[in-house]
């Protein structure tokens, strides 16, 4: 009897030894896991960004880029109208990839050697450009600008463009926020010229066109009247018209007077000289008349072509008139879509760096290894579970 108890209290105490020594290796396993996922990626995050992370000083700047509007009212506004600024929201977008452009980079490498500056052996391995030292291609500079230099941030509802700079040093932000909104303004500006050149460019060649027919037409009725020693075919078959109107009077007269002379005396001396001047008239009319229309050198032959003539001019005339009215159009639609950047807040220049953040990172970087440490024993401690 004592033997057996003896061996039910020996196989107890193993069963606890045991039991101890797996919930001991289990804890080990625990802590190194805590060591590597919490514990050195903390230590590692605290050595950089307490001692090795490099100071970055960002510049600030706002702007919004804004274009003119006309206001065409009715009644008593249309007496009030007026030119203001409105907001261009979709032309913001513009110059928003502008500054996130090659060109604005390849503008600020010539001015400031980003490729040296950003590259510096004194700044930190994880925020320098060209780490390893492999590829300091214009390429990789310009995937370096855009994911650290330069960031924008629109504001959608009120169209408002934050432009952030980040810089090792605190003039060199400032320099570098303050070029590229100069060279925002002058994009802009090319903008605008190139809209008034595309919208007044038309305009203006109608305008040359219509001059240059008209200059024809009026050289073309110069050469008519010159050749033909002729002026105005209407109103010279008016100056004919009245001419034998006149005559055709003189004439009724004269055959009247001869009338009145034969009822009288019919042997009277003044018959003959009033029969005489009565043929002169009459062929003096049928001249006339055979200068206003009857020939092919009359006025009514040569009145056709010069109507033609005119009505080219006075076509051309008009033609000139309306394209100079579009012209001046275009080149109010062309002002009336000119581009401005306002600035709303000047770039500063940083007198401290505001990044790192190395407290919020430090704790960060010990928030998120505590998150996958929990993570990861929940699915050690699910696995040896299951195979035991």
């Amino acid at each position: 009897m004592d033997v057996l108890v003896e061996r039910n209290v020996m196989r107890t105490a193993h069963r606890l030894v045991a039991r101890l020594k797996y919930t001991a290796s289990r804890a080990i396993r625990v802590n190194r896991l805590f060591v590597f996922i919490v514990i050195v990626p903390t230590a590692l995050a605290a050595l950089y960004f307490g001692l090795l992370a490099h100071d970055v000083y960002v510049s600030e700047s706002q702007f919004v880029v804004r274009t003119v509007q006309r206001q065409m009212l009715n009644g008593i506004g249309g007496l009030l109208q007026g030119t203001g600024l409105t907001q261009g929201s979709n032309d913001v977008y513009s110059v928003e990839n502008f500054l996130l452009s090659r060109d604005a980079l390849q503008t600020l490498e010539q001015r400031y050697h980003l490729k040296y500056s950003f590259g510096s052996p004194a700044v930190d391995l994880l925020a320098r450009f060209n780490t390893l030292g492999w590829d300091d291609s214009f390429e990789s500079l310009l995937r370096y600008y855009q994911s650290f230099v330069v960031t924008t941030d629109l504001d959608s509802t009120s169209s408002i463009l934050t432009l952030t700079v980040r810089a090792f040093g605190p003039q060199e932000a400032h320099d570098i926020n303050e070029d590229l909104l100069k060279m925002s303004e002058d994009f802009v500006n090319r903008l605008n010229q190139r809209a008034v050149k595309d919208l007044v460019r038309f305009a203006a060649a109608d305008v040359d066109s219509a001059e240059n027919q008209e200059r024809a037409a009026v050289a073309a009725l110069s050469k008519y009247r010159n050749q033909q020693s002729l002026y105005d075919p209407t109103k010279q078959s008016d100056l004919q018209l009245q001419e034998i109107g006149a005559l055709q009077a003189d004439l009724a007269a004269t055959r009247k007077q001869i009338a009145d002379l034969k009822a009288i005396a019919k042997d009277n001396p003044q018959i003959p000289v009033l029969q005489n001047r009565l043929k002169v008239s009459q062929d003096q009319i049928d001249t006339e008349m055979a200068k206003v229309a009857g020939g092919r050198s009359s006025l009514s032959s040569k009145s056709p072509e010069y109507e033609a003539i005119t009505l080219d001019r006075d076509f051309a005339a008009k033609y000139l008139e309306v394209a100079l009215d579009s012209l001046e159009q275009a080149r109010e639609n062309a002002m009336s879509q000119q581009l401005y950047i306002e600035r709303i807040a000047e770039p500063n220049k940083p007198d401290v760096a505001i990044e790192p953040k190395r407290l919020r990172d430090v704790a960060a970087t010990l928030l998120l290894s505590l998150i996958l440490w929990g993570v990861m024993s929940l699915l050690v401690t699910a696995v040896r579970e299951h195979a035991d």
